[in-house]
């Protein structure tokens, strides 16, 4: 058994990579009860700031999990900041116990900061990264991982950032270019995005700020107020249908 959440793929390949069907986060928060049995529990997420998204902070909130072995896997682009120690702490704040977290690096989808093309460019070398983390799930290693002076360092000046940084006040939508397809109400974890007159628009200022709405717009009309190093580029995992990831995020 595993969950993911995911916004451009990255995490629901992984997620497939160690199971057949892994189980949505985003839909199993739909549900009251969040009670789950197996031998092994994994779940897959993304690294934002050093941070768990909120969403999976939620669901940690509310699952109660009876396994021998849970597992998490956090994908991250550029470092991983301290997310290992931190996921770990933060689970343990909710009585989750984590038998085993490791990071894997991949395609960084931040676009206020990374150039998509360059970073689809680079070989982060995922498929050894991820047959390493097999071997270990597989043998039950226990591990929890130590961040390094400069993880720590940048984790602390990603703290210091404004709290409205990463929030839903810094999508934007350029109307001229927005051709009222619905696309970011099906991708948007949140449900955040509805059509008026045919044209996007926000329900609010919360946000994951996951950029799923950014990335799947075909038109390229959605983008962040705090920079976009490429509007041109955006990313999709390329092993991922969208038809999976508005199965998984659709409200």
């Amino acid at each position: 058994m595993i969950f993911y959440f995911t916004a451009t793929g990255n995490c629901l390949y992984i997620a497939k990579q160690l199971d057949q069907h892994p189980i949505s986060i985003v839909q199993e928060l739909k549900k009251t009860e969040l009670s789950y049995k197996d031998e092994t529990i994994g779940i897959v997420a993304p690294v934002y700031g050093g941070e768990l998204p909120k969403i999976v902070r939620r669901f940690l909130d509310k699952a109660k999990f009876k396994t021998e072995y849970l597992y998490l896997i956090l994908t991250y682009g550029m470092n991983d900041s301290v997310a290992g120690e931190w996921a770990y702490y933060y689970a343990k704040s909710q009585k989750v116990h984590l038998d085993y977290v490791h990071t894997l690096q991949m395609v960084d989808n931040y676009i206020p900061s990374f150039d998509m093309n360059e970073q689809k460019a680079i070989d982060k070398k995922i498929d050894l990264q991820l047959k390493h983390i097999k071997d270990e799930i597989h043998e039950r290693k226990h591990y929890i991982p130590v961040p390094t002076q400069k993880g720590r360092e940048l984790y602390e000046m990603a703290s210091r950032r404004p709290d409205n940084v990463n929030d839903g006040s810094q999508i934007t939508v350029n109307e001229d270019k927005c051709i009222g397809c619905g696309m970011c109400t099906l991708v948007c974890p949140i449900g955040n995005f509805y059509l008026q007159d045919k044209k996007a628009k926000h329900k609010s200022n919360q946000c994951e700020f996951c950029l799923a709405c950014a990335h799947h717009c075909p038109r390229k009309a959605i983008y962040t107020s705090l920079s976009d190093k490429n509007p041109e580029a955006r990313f999709i995992n390329e092993n991922i249908k969208i038809s999976e990831i508005i199965k998984a995020n659709q409200q």
